[in-house]
């Protein structure tokens, strides 16, 4: 089956064109990764837009409170993908980068490990909340945002994604969630 995303023009753009605006590039971050890099989606308006309008149709569906978007391009996909829905947006930080008072969360990478912080007062308990990120690799991420908002009394209704690389099996670390991808690599 064929998916398609539908641009504010009305043009129907397959998800196989959107491959296209995704660069590869060897051996980054360490030998052996292709890093998948949506930058080139990002910089063509007509793409991006295609790219929010698809995951705005997918999430009007929930009765979502709030977006949560990770650092740092889950707040490129993820603010106007808030706006679009009419709700609030929850920046998910690096540790150390939020001012006010925050709660924290440690959790391992492939590479190391990291940490996500956000404000303790982000959300009202049992807020709805829909996690964005560009990209879904082994799901370490995706889950420690959810587990972190879900400790300050959210309700991760639905995680959505960009891109999902398949082969890492990121969709199985985070298969109690309902999970949204626009471009599998498989």
């Amino acid at each position: 089956m064929v998916k398609y995303t539908l641009t504010r023009c009305s043009t129907l753009i397959q998800v196989s064109d959107l491959k296209r605006y995704i660069r590869d590039i060897p051996d980054y971050p360490v030998k052996g990764v292709i890093f998948r890099d949506l930058t080139p989606m990002f910089k063509d308006p007509l793409i991006f837009s295609a790219v929010i309008d698809d995951l705005y149709m997918k999430l009007r569906e929930f009765k979502l409170d709030k977006v949560a978007g990770v650092e740092a391009r889950g707040f490129i996909v993820g603010s106007p993908l808030a706006i679009k829905l009419g709700i609030g947006f929850i920046p998910l930080r690096k540790a150390g980068k939020l001012p006010w008072s925050k709660k924290k969360i440690t959790y391992d990478l492939e590479y190391g490990q990291e940490s996500l912080e956000v404000h303790t007062d982000a959300i009202k308990r049992g807020e709805r909340i829909a996690i964005v990120d560009d990209l879904l690799a082994t799901g370490g991420t995706a889950a420690a945002a959810a587990k972190l908002l879900e400790s300050i009394g959210g309700r991760t209704e639905v995680i959505a994604f960009v891109v999902s690389l398949n082969y890492l099996k990121g969709k199985e670390k985070l298969s109690k969630y309902r999970v949204i991808t626009l471009v599998d690599y498989d």
